[in-house]
């Protein structure tokens, strides 16, 4: 793994990248991204575990009036962060938040990035740890494509989980109603859920129609 890097705070007098990236359109975030900037509001701190381009934190940053932290492992990732003046940590997630003190953040989010996780329990509690709040984003494995491909014999393959059974970065898949058992086991209170497909909520059997969902969660 690359030495970690940390990209100057520019709130706290660090100097600003030379030249910034630019900043994400208003309506040009991915769906869950878009949806997931409406939950956490302005002006809070934010961190954002498994960042990439930080997209999130410079569209909160701009349009939001929101400070806070990414952490990204990629070396490219990391680069486009710095570029667009994101305060980005190199770190790898399975290795823990302890650079981060207790409550430091009113929302942590990790998006699209728990399936991928060893410890998917460790990750969640120190979401829990260093956050008033947590969101979590994850493709939805038991979408009826899915159960379909399965009963071929055959691994599923989607736009949302577009590898091969042998080349794929998912090793928890899980559905909304695994993640819901596994948040209960944890103390966590669901405060908010929304299972999409084609970019919008899904309302009828979404346990079976929908391709991604998204959770708010806090600690009792």
């Amino acid at each position: 793994m690359s030495a970690p890097l940390l990209a100057a705070d520019n709130r706290n007098g660090g100097a600003a990248p030379r030249a910034r990236a630019a900043a994400v359109p208003p309506g040009n975030l991915r769906p869950d991204l878009s949806l997931i900037a409406d939950w956490i509001g302005g002006d809070v701190r934010v961190l954002d575990l498994g960042c990439g381009d930080g997209e999130l934190l410079a569209y909160l940053r701009d349009a939001r009036a929101c400070r806070g932290y990414g952490v990204e492992i990629a070396d490219a990732h990391v680069h486009v962060c710095v570029q667009r003046g994101v305060n980005v940590i190199q770190a790898d997630l399975e290795s823990g938040l302890r650079m981060f003190a207790d409550r430091m953040f009113d929302a942590v989010v990790l998006s699209q990035t728990l399936q991928a996780m060893h410890d998917t329990e460790g990750i969640l509690r120190e979401m829990a740890r260093v956050g008033r709040q947590g969101i979590v984003s994850f493709p939805n494995f038991g979408h009826w494509r899915h159960m379909l491909a399965l009963l071929g014999g055959r691994m599923p393959v989607s736009p949302q989980m577009p590898y091969q059974w042998y080349d794929t970065p998912n090793i928890h898949l899980c559905t909304p109603g695994d993640f819901e058992i596994l948040a209960a086991k944890l103390g966590f209170v669901i405060t908010r859920r929304a299972l999409l497909a084609e970019n919008h909520p899904v309302k009828w059997l979404p346990s079976l129609r929908a391709t991604l969902a998204v959770y708010q969660f806090e600690v009792r």
